[in-house]
C-alpha cells in the first residue's frame, strides 16, 4: 500500500521539478528582460512567434545582475537587457562565457536634473550620482567628458573610471549607486546619469528632459544574449529574427520617438 502511494507522489514531484527549468525540446522560450523597453518590445513579437508555434515566456527583472545569473544557471534560455561592454564586464568578473546573438536597439544614455536646466548651471561641488556597474559607470563619465564637464585621460576607453578623470573644474562629487536607484534619488541630487530604460520607466522623456544625451551613433547596442550551448537553437534564432523585423522597427519609432532607436 505504501509503495502504491509513493510512486504517484514521486512521479508528481519529478514533474514539478522538470517545470523549474526550460525544456530544450519544447516549443517554448524563456526570456529574462528588464521592463522598459525590453519587455515592451518582446510583447510585440510574442504574438508573431505564437503564430509560428513558439511560446515566449518573458520574465521581467528590475536589476542588471539576475538576468545574466539566471541565464548562466539555465533558469532562462536567453536574456535581453544589456550592452556589449556590460556583457564583457560580467563575463570577465564572473568567469562566464555568455554570447551575443543579435543587436536590437540603442538607448541613448542621459544626464538629468530637477534643480538645473543646463550643465553650465551646475555649482562647484555639485552632487552627481552615476551607475555603479563598470560599463554604465564609464558610459556616464564619457558622456560628461563629451559634454565638456570633465576631462578623461582616454574617452575612448569603454571601461574608464573616476581614476581616469584628469580635469574636474567644477569639483563634482561623484557617488555610485545601483542603476535602478538613480531615478529614485533624482530629487535629492544635483545631477543623475540614468540609463534610458530606467528613465522611461520613471516617466522621464530622454529627448526632452536630458541635459546631455548620447548621440545616435552610440556604440551601446542592446543585445539578445544566450549561452554558447544554445545560441544556435532554432527557437533562439526565431526570436532574433522577430526582434529585428519591420514590426519592431515600426513599434520603436512610434512608441519611443527617438528615446530608443533601432540598431538594425
Amino acid at each position: 500500500m505504501k509503495k502504491t502511494l509513493l510512486l504517484p507522489l514521486l512521479a508528481a514531484a519529478l514533474a514539478l521539478a522538470a517545470c523549474g527549468k526550460p525544456n530544450a525540446d519544447s516549443q517554448k522560450l524563456v526570456v529574462a528582460a528588464t521592463a522598459v523597453p525590453h519587455a515592451e518590445i518582446l510583447a510585440v513579437v510574442k504574438p508573431l512567434l505564437q503564430k509560428e508555434g513558439l511560446e515566449l515566456d518573458v520574465r521581467v527583472f528590475n536589476d542588471y545582475v539576475q538576468p545574466n545569473d539566471q541565464l548562466v544557471q539555465k533558469q532562462v534560455d536567453v536574456n535581453y537587457f544589456q550592452t556589449e561592454p556590460y556583457l564583457d564586464a560580467y563575463n570577465r568578473d564572473r568567469k562566464t562565457d555568455l554570447v551575443k546573438v543579435i543587436g536590437v536597439h540603442i538607448e541613448p544614455f542621459g544626464a538629468y536634473s530637477r534643480r538645473f536646466k543646463s550643465l553650465d548651471e551646475l555649482p562647484v561641488g555639485a552632487d552627481v550620482v552615476i551607475p555603479n556597474d563598470p560599463s554604465n559607470n564609464s558610459r556616464a563619465l564619457i558622456l560628461l567628458h563629451k559634454a565638456g564637464v570633465i576631462t578623461l585621460k582616454d574617452p575612448s576607453n569603454a571601461l574608464a573610471t573616476q581614476r581616469d578623470i584628469i580635469a574636474n573644474p567644477k569639483q563634482l562629487k561623484f557617488r555610485e549607486l545601483d542603476s535602478a536607484m538613480l531615478p529614485r534619488v533624482l530629487d535629492q541630487v544635483d545631477l543623475a546619469l540614468i540609463n534610458t530604460n530606467y528613465a522611461l520607466d520613471a516617466g522621464l522623456n530622454p529627448t526632452q528632459d536630458a541635459l546631455a544625451i548620447e548621440s545616435k551613433d552610440s556604440p551601446y547596442v542592446n543585445f539578445l544574449v544566450a549561452r554558447p550551448d544554445n545560441k544556435d537553437d532554432a527557437r533562439v534564432q526565431k526570436l532574433a529574427k522577430a526582434l529585428t523585423g519591420p514590426e519592431v522597427k515600426a513599434f520603436i519609432a512610434e512608441k519611443y520617438k527617438g528615446a530608443v532607436l533601432p540598431a538594425f
